[in-house]
């Protein structure tokens, strides 16, 4: 995929549509991140808008030969499946269209840049991006500190960004929150299911890291 080699605070100007169009919209839309942390995670996240109607959910199947979450609409819909590779050095994830995990439905991949690092990292690369040898997207920053921002590729261009959200309500009761911003024409069920794969491999690193999300949207 090509991009323009803008700065990083100008937009893209055609919208990306990796999931679908019906999810790239022409302005910036904003999601509130809210892990319960005392809790035992099943893997569930709701995604909401500003009036609080529900625009996602995300089930998690971890009984499963599989780590496996499933990314639905707010009627309960499958938009795609979210599936962890067996056997990858890299943490691979695969995400693929509506329930299927059927080789033909792959939408595209993530996997960490390399075995062992202190900062997140992550390669994403498109379904017809078979060889792989430059990504598509890459996500930098520190899941432990929910900071992580989304690029086009190798350039410059940011796509969407994440920052730690702290208040008087997370530390009473146990909240862990943190924001996401999704840029302009940048398909935001993608974004969605990029942090869902975060977390998939995050929670292998840390002891006890399992917890509930709700998102909670709004646009600028």
């Amino acid at each position: 995929m090509a991009y323009p080699s803008s700065s990083s605070s100008q937009p893209l100007a055609n919208p990306v549509s990796i999931i679908s169009s019906h999810f790239c919209a022409p302005y910036p839309i904003d999601l509130a991140i809210i892990r319960n942390v005392l809790t035992i995670s099943d893997g569930s996240f709701v995604v909401t808008d500003i009036n609080g109607n529900i625009v996602f959910k995300v089930k998690g199947a971890f009984l499963s030969v599989h780590d496996r979450r499933l990314l639905l609409d707010g009627a309960g819909n499958p938009i795609v499946t979210l599936k962890q590779k067996l056997m990858s050095a890299h943490d691979r994830w695969q995400v693929f269209k509506g329930d299927s995990t059927d080789s033909s439905d792959l939408l595209f991949s993530a996997k960490r840049s390399s075995m062992f690092q202190l900062k997140t990292k992550l390669d994403v690369f498109l379904a017809n991006n078979t060889k792989e040898e430059v990504c598509d997207f890459k996500v930098k920053g520190s899941w432990l500190e929910r900071s992580c921002v989304v690029y086009a590729g190798e350039s410059s261009t940011i796509v969407a960004q994440m920052h730690k959200k702290h208040t008087v309500e997370s530390i009473l009761i146990g909240k862990d929150k943190f924001m996401v911003a999704v840029y302009p024409n940048i398909d935001y069920a993608f974004v969605v299911a990029l942090i869902v794969i975060l977390d998939g491999i995050n929670k292998e690193d840390s002891s006890g890291s399992g917890g509930d999300f709700e998102f909670l949207g709004g646009i600028n």
